[in-house]
């Protein structure tokens, strides 16, 4: 039986760390939590999002761009990060029309892509 979500995982290039902190800590906001130290060799980092966790690994020889994978971040109000993430830089694309939800996506500064999106 699965018991539900224990984190997910994205990547960015090796090396990009201090500013995938940058864009993931202090532009949206996510706090950095320890990573254990048998795994601090690897490289990344590891975020809180809620009660759970983004692990942010390294990979080189990707292009993050030609994917539809993506994390969505559940948020409260749309219209904050829509503005926030535009004054920073950040291009909203529109997403498909969900019902019941309100959304937008983005691509990271590394091509991965991620969706805001909010219960209405």
């Amino acid at each position: 039986m699965i018991l539900g979500l224990h984190h997910a995982q994205i990547t960015i290039p090796k090396g990009a760390e201090e500013e995938g902190k940058q864009f993931y800590c202090d532009i949206l906001g996510l706090k950095e939590v320890e990573k254990p130290e048998s795994l601090k060799g690897r490289g990344g980092f590891w975020l809180e999002v809620g009660d759970r966790n983004v692990h942010v690994g390294t990979e080189d020889g990707f292009d993050r761009n030609t994917t539809k994978a993506h994390i969505a971040y559940l948020v409260d109000d749309i219209s904050y990060w829509k503005r926030w993430l535009e004054k920073n830089g950040v291009k909203p694309i529109e997403g498909v029309p969900i019902p019941g939800f309100d959304r937008f996506e983005f691509r990271d500064p590394f091509g991965n892509r991620v969706e805001m999106i909010q219960e209405i």
